[in-house]
């Protein structure tokens, strides 16, 4: 299901998607990208955030998010665009995002960071495992072991399932960092780790 949120348009222009390749969460989002990007567009007189979204899959899960731009007409639309993609970038946008104009469809992608998902499994384990751990002391732990030490956590909770995301320079080395506890902490058990970014 697509959750939108449109702001009224107050001047002509072109319409950009910015697809983020990011499973962050909708306040979230708000507050990492697109307030930071407003405030640029805005000062800059280049255009106006007018709106945004999250894409889930059926479990609820995210698989992408949107924010809705504004370019004025007469701007220097291609300037404004390699100048936004380097805002995201400074930010750690992830690998895979877009950048759609949305009267040609025409698409950029770009993007720094690589993602690792860890699906931990809520279901199969012996009733003990869950007793006696905490899928919080996993955050806690993986976030050190990758160098993780933001303010924004992103995870996903699902009926069978809990997943923990995190972004960095390399899947295979937060793969590797990683490795060692979730072979050994139970509630890591039948985890499933992929690569999300």
């Amino acid at each position: 299901m697509f959750k939108k949120l449109f702001g009224k348009r107050k001047k002509a222009g072109s319409i950009y998607i910015i697809q983020l390749n990011d499973k962050i969460m909708p306040i979230d989002r708000g507050e990492y990208y697109e307030d930071p990007i407003d405030e640029f567009l805005r000062s800059n007189q280049y255009g106006e955030v007018v709106g945004g979204g999250t894409m889930q899959a059926q479990s609820g899960e995210i698989v992408f998010c949107n924010i809705e731009l504004l370019l004025y007409q007469g701007t220097v639309e291609q300037n404004i665009i390699e100048q936004l993609i380097g805002k995201l970038e400074n930010l750690g946008v992830p690998r895979g995002s877009q950048i759609i104009k949305e009267s040609t469809e025409e698409k950029i992608t770009f993007g720094v960071l690589e993602g690792l998902g860890i699906y931990l499994d809520g279901v199969n384990l012996p009733d003990e495992v869950y007793a006696k751990c905490d899928s919080n002391i996993v955050l806690a732990e993986l976030s050190r072991l990758v160098g993780y030490a933001g303010e924004i956590q992103r995870y996903w909770q699902g009926n069978t399932e809990t997943a923990l995301y995190f972004y960095g320079k390399s899947y295979k080395e937060m793969n590797d960092a990683i490795m060692e506890f979730t072979n050994t902490y139970p509630l890591c058990q039948n985890a499933r780790i992929t690569q999300i970014a």
